[in-house]
């Protein structure tokens, strides 16, 4: 029989627990470094079974939420990259509409679009509660159960290298639909705006983009968008702000062209076209 102490402490053991790690963790890591180096980004140059191994050496010597953001000093050792000024984009909340804006744009690079993040988006990884025995392909803790989770240490890492690097212009998405959508506890409102350098940054641009059906929200007058910008003002950064950004309009449109908004949009749009005829 089981003892009722046994059967709580199942329960227990099982709290805010997810997915294990991603099947074939190490081949698409590796794969994907591949890729990267052979046809994202061919002038590079970097030992993906170094950078592989130094990323094992990190999680599985460690139980799942042991996991620091420096025990991935040597594997970011391993990825030096410098990135291009005026060009990087940040955001929160708003992951679609940000990918096809940076890929309609031809011009943005994110944070997905370096080595790290390119390797590592999406995927799922932590070790064995009992340290050394490998990765823990049955169950992972979730982020909001530890500090130290080994997933959320590596992504910490990655952000405060890619907001250190931010040079010239840089543009954040922020959602519009949301309270709090500038949040000091998302990664971009507790790790990168406070790795930006304000004497490497010379603009920041703030687009805030609500869904087209609403909520409205909050905008750049209203909401933690102005505590935001009262940050920026603080710490020395020039900023623009705008909440009717038509790029961004448009890309919501294409997914949902029946929306009234997007019937305005395209009104006025054709009316300035014919100013120019």
């Amino acid at each position: 029989m089981i003892s009722g102490l046994a059967i709580i402490m199942f329960f227990i053991g099982h709290v805010n627990a997810g997915p294990g790690t991603t099947p074939n963790l190490k081949q698409i890591v590796i794969g994907r470094c591949y890729d990267y180096i052979t046809l994202v980004n061919p002038s590079s140059r970097y030992n993906c079974e170094d950078i592989w191994r130094e990323f094992e050496e990190a999680v599985v010597r460690r139980t799942p939420c042991s996991v620091r953001v420096k025990d991935y000093q040597r594997m970011f050792r391993a990825v030096p990259q410098t990135l291009p000024c005026d060009r990087l984009l940040f955001w929160s909340k708003t992951r679609d509409l940000m990918h096809s804006y940076a890929a309609v744009t031809a011009r943005f690079w994110t944070l997905e679009d370096t080595l790290v993040g390119f390797m590592f988006n999406d995927l799922i990884w932590c070790g064995q509660q009992e340290r050394g025995r490998g990765f823990d392909f049955q169950s992972c803790p979730e982020w909001s159960t530890c500090v130290t989770h080994p997933v959320y240490s590596l992504w910490k890492r990655a952000s405060q290298n890619f907001a250190a690097a931010a040079c010239g212009n840089i543009t954040v998405l922020l959602n519009g639909s949301i309270p709090n959508a500038f949040n000091r506890k998302s990664m971009f409102g507790s790790v990168e705006l406070d790795n930006l350098n304000p004497r490497m940054v010379s603009h920041v641009h703030i687009k805030v983009i609500p869904n087209l059906e609403g909520p409205f929200v909050e905008s750049c007058s209203k909401g933690s968008i102005v505590e935001l910008l009262r940050v920026l003002e603080n710490r020395g950064f020039r900023w623009s702000c705008t909440d009717r950004d038509v790029t961004l309009m448009i890309l919501q449109c294409m997914k949902n062209p029946q929306q009234s908004s997007c019937q305005t949009c395209s009104t006025s749009l054709l009316h300035r076209k014919s100013l120019y005829l």
